[in-house]
C-alpha cells in the first residue's frame, strides 16, 4: 500500500505539492492524469525515494519515507521516459548488471523469465543500442521488474513511442497488472490509461483534485472525467 499524507514539496517560492493526500490499496492501478507541471514527476520522484518532501509523511508497504529509503528502494520498481539503460551492453547483460546492484543471487532464470515477459528472449545477446525505443522500455520495465518489488511507478512511459510500441507496451502492461503489482502511472494518454487502470486520480495546482474508480467513470471515460474536474477548477 501507498499512503501519502499532507505532502508538500517547495522549489523556492514555487510549492510543487501542496497538502497531497493519497492512498493506494495493494495490488490496484492507478493512473495519475494531470497538465505539465501539476505535480506528476514530483511525487513519483519522492515515492521512488529520489526527492525529499518539504513535509508531509509517506508510507510504502508500511516503510516511512524518508527514514527507511534504502529498504523501500527495495520494494519499488521505477520506470520513465529514460530507459536507464547502456546501450553498449546486450539485453541480457543489461539484466545482469541490474541483478547485481539488486543483490539478487543466480538471477539466471528470473532473467529468462523477464526476457520471455517482455517480448525479446530472442535479442537477449544484441546491443542495446540497436534497439528500437519501444524495446528499450520494454527492457526498462523488465529492469524495473529485477527484484520483483510489489509496487511499480511509471511515469510516461509512452513518451516517444510510435503505435505499434504503444500496443505491446500495453500488453506487457495487462501481464505485469496480472501479477499483483501495486501500480502508480503518470500519463498523458487519457484512452491507454482508461484501458488499463482500474482508478483515475486526477492531479491539479499541487494536489489531488479528485479521484475515480472504472465502473464509476461518466459517459466519455476518463477523458470525460478528466476534463470534468480542470474545469472545475
Amino acid at each position: 500500500m501507498i499512503q501519502v499524507t499532507q505532502l508538500s514539496k517547495r522549489y523556492g517560492s514555487r510549492w510543487a505539492l501542496r497538502d497531497l493526500n493519497l492512498e493506494i490499496p495493494d495490488g490496484r492501478f492507478v493512473a495519475l492524469l494531470g497538465a505539465n507541471g501539476a505535480g506528476k514527476t514530483t511525487l513519483l520522484r519522492i515515492l521512488a525515494t529520489l526527492l525529499h518532501p518539504t513535509s508531509g509523511h509517506v508510507t510504502i508497504n508500511g516503510l516511512e519515507l524518508p527514514q527507511q529509503a534504502p529498504t523501500i528502494r527495495r520494494t519499488i520498481g521505477l520506470v520513465t521516459h529514460l530507459p536507464l539503460l547502456y546501450g553498449e551492453l546486450t539485453a541480457e547483460e543489461n539484466l545482469r548488471f541490474y541483478a547485481r546492484l539488486y543483490g539478487i543471487e543466480r538471477p539466471a532464470a528470473r532473467i529468462d523469465a523477464l526476457l520471455e515477459l517482455t517480448g525479446l528472449a530472442s535479442r537477449r545477446s544484441d546491443l542495446v543500442r540497436t534497439f528500437s525505443r519501444g524495446m528499450q522500455q520494454r527492457l526498462a520495465i523488465g529492469r524495473a521488474l529485477l527484484h520483483q518489488p510489489p509496487v511499480l511507478l511509471l511515469d510516461e512511459p509512452y513518451t516517444g513511442l510510435d503505435e505499434e510500441a504503444c500496443r505491446r507496451l500495453d500488453g506487457l502492461l495487462r501481464q505485469v497488472t496480472s501479477q499483483g503489482h501495486t501500480i502508480l502511472m503518470a500519463s498523458h494518454d487519457l484512452l491507454r490509461s482508461e484501458a488499463l487502470a482500474d482508478r483515475f486520480d486526477v492531479l491539479t495546482r499541487g494536489a489531488i483534485a479528485a479521484s475515480c474508480d472504472k465502473p464509476s467513470l461518466p459517459p466519455g471515460g476518463a477523458t470525460a472525467f478528466y476534463r470534468s474536474v480542470v474545469e472545475m477548477g
